[in-house]
């Protein structure tokens, strides 16, 4: 319910049980199509496992509340997808594989191109504080340390801070690694006998991610890089969002948003509700973070924490995208107020230092980033 406020649709649609439904379903294909390549499934047997990975033929309500008995939805999806299967073809479903493989290879999917939709949401937002440091290059304003006014600086120069926060957010972003999980029961993949190595190089390719060097059952870094990077992403939005906050304070007002958020109570208030909004997304993403980030996995498989990572993964990815769209809109429906900033200042003739020509090597960091 409270989601809609927080989550755009696109965000929302990105992580929801369909799109984890139709992971899954990729990852048993891949891993039909791959043992075909290496020669343990009959090709006629993996294509007909692979007309069955249809997710309109499956109901994820049914699935997941199946999936309690088991402490995942993949057993019910499985053994579904023999049912439907059936025949000489049904032994070949799920074949080598255990459950944290598809789920875990489900993540990487979900994460993926979650994460594309999170990087068009940094260049809007990039663009827009580039925008504002290059308009405001050279509009006075204090700076204030420790809530305190301390010496003049331009706007520019804040929206510059902003800009390479964003800029350095949207790298860590596009630098993660999304591996393919295959390991079978304990990460040995034995079921395969001696083609387990080759089978999970075709897995892999099949799906175009990485191919790890070993299975990651119980090594969470790739999980635990993406939740680094989702909360670097949650930061920089809540950054934007606090100082928005603050600069549109009705006794300093050197901002305001254009529209404005509405009070029951107050009708004349114009609330900057999108910062409001960056910031308490931001808060519900380092929640889960430091879900996705909570220690070790016991021995080949976790009791527990794996299981939790699936909501916390979810909802960070998806809020996520709340904090950086909210923020991209409180930047893009900024009004600033240069005479306000200038009467706010203590000195006649602000000096700003380097505060202009540290706006002028920000939007050259911008547009490299571009390139």
């Amino acid at each position: 319910m409270f989601e809609r406020l927080f989550v755009p649709d696109a965000f929302r649609d990105a992580v929801a049980e369909p799109v984890w439904l139709d992971a899954m379903l990729d990852a048993e294909r891949a891993l039909a199509n791959a043992g075909s390549l290496v020669g343990v499934v009959p090709p006629a047997d993996a294509a007909a496992i692979a007309e069955q990975c249809d997710p309109s033929l499956y109901d994820a309500d049914v699935l997941w509340t199946e999936g309690r008995a088991a402490g995942n939805p993949v057993e019910p999806l499985v053994r579904s997808l023999r049912e439907r299967v059936g025949g000489d073809a049904a032994p070949y479903v799920h074949l080598g594989a255990t459950s944290q493989d598809v789920l875990d290879t489900a993540a990487m999917l979900v994460s993926r191109s979650t994460a594309g939709l999170l990087g068009g949401e940094l260049d809007d937002l990039a663009a827009a504080c580039a925008a504002l440091a290059q308009e405001h290059r050279s509009t006075p304003i204090s700076a204030r340390t420790l809530l305190q006014r301390a010496v003049p600086s331009t706007f520019g120069a804040k929206a510059a801070g902003w800009l390479v926060a964003v800029v350095d957010a949207h790298a860590q972003l596009a630098a993660l690694h999304y591996p393919a999980q295959l390991g079978g029961a304990a990460g040995t993949l034995a079921a395969l006998g001696p083609r387990g190595v080759e089978m999970l190089a075709a897995y892999a390719a099949e799906l175009e991610l990485e191919e790890p060097v070993l299975p990651w059952h119980a090594d969470r870094g790739p999980v635990a890089a993406i939740a680094a990077a989702l909360g670097r992403v949650a930061a920089v939005s809540a950054k934007i969002g606090v100082d928005v906050v603050l600069l549109a304070q009705t006794e300093v007002g050197e901002v305001s948003p254009r529209e404005g958020g509405r009070s029951t109570a107050m009708p004349h208030k114009r609330n900057p509700v999108d910062a409001v909004l960056a910031r308490a997304c931001a808060r519900i993403v380092h929640a889960n973070v430091g879900v996705l980030t909570a220690g070790e996995h016991e021995h080949e498989r976790a009791a527990g924490a794996w299981h939790a990572e699936w909501p916390a993964l979810s909802t960070a990815l998806a809020y996520a995208g709340g904090s950086a769209a909210a923020a991209r809109a409180c930047v893009q429906d900024l009004a600033v107020h240069p005479e306000r900033m200038r009467a706010n200042l203590a000195a006649d003739e602000p000096d700003v230092g380097s505060a202009e020509a540290f706006v002028d090597r920000a939007l050259a960091r911008y547009e490299s980033s571009r390139e």
